[in-house]
């Protein structure tokens, strides 16, 4: 489960705090989805990096299976995140260097103890699984903005992780692969039973999912 309780973030300024999030709640169970819509400066971006545990709340409590990420060390914050949670975001994010495969293997690479036979092949699935069996060896200038935003897709799935976190994932897309993305997010979400949360301005993309949370002035309205 992630259960969300009274989320609450401000930053300082010369004029004072300014508040962001003023006091969010919801949970969300293994095998749930939702998008979150609300204007810019909702604080719709400022939840999801929370939720990711790469912003730390000013108040309030974020747990992920009954586990506080915040209350762990920066070490083992840094192996909680990238074992149990993937990110996609608007921008890709690959390596322009190297190629499709060794894009979505770059979260293993902290792991030593990995068998790498073992997640090579994850990764040639999860990219079969995304339609790029034959874009192995690509490099990330060779695809279409569709087919780097599916890299980034099995990429933030590579650790099998309980929380996946989507922030504008089809900003840059066209309305067809939008919706291909779309739809992608949803079938390896509902196959790998994680929890999906989507931040979106798409009213497209937000009517695929079962629940839409609505942000207003940094609440859920």
């Amino acid at each position: 489960m992630l259960a969300v309780s009274d989320v609450r973030k401000e930053y300082p300024t010369r004029s004072g705090p300014l508040p962001v999030l003023g006091g969010v709640s919801f949970t969300l169970n293994r095998g749930e989805s939702a998008a979150v819509m609300g204007p810019s400066g909702s604080g719709k971006s400022t939840l999801l990096h929370i939720l990711g545990a790469l912003d730390r709340p000013s108040a309030g409590t974020v747990k992920l299976d009954d586990a506080d990420p915040f209350a762990l060390t920066e070490n083992d914050l840094a192996a909680f995140r990238n074992r149990k949670i993937g990110f996609v975001f608007q921008d890709h994010h690959l390596l322009p260097q190297v190629t499709v495969l060794e894009n979505v293997l770059i979260p293993t690479l902290v792991n030593k103890q990995a068998n790498r036979s073992e997640v090579v092949q994850y990764a040639r699935e999860l990219l079969d699984r995304v339609g790029l069996a034959n874009r192995l060896d690509h490099r990330p200038a060779e695809l279409s903005g569709g087919e780097r935003q599916r890299v980034a897709v099995a990429r933030a799935l590579i650790h099998k992780p309980h929380l996946l976190l989507a922030d504008e994932p089809t900003g840059n897309l066209d309305s067809a692969n939008a919706a291909a993305i779309g739809h992608l997010l949803l079938d390896l979400h509902r196959q790998q039973r994680t929890i999906l949360l989507v931040v979106t301005h798409s009213p497209e993309l937000a009517k695929l999912f079962p629940r839409t949370l609505h942000m207003a002035d940094g609440r859920l309205a």
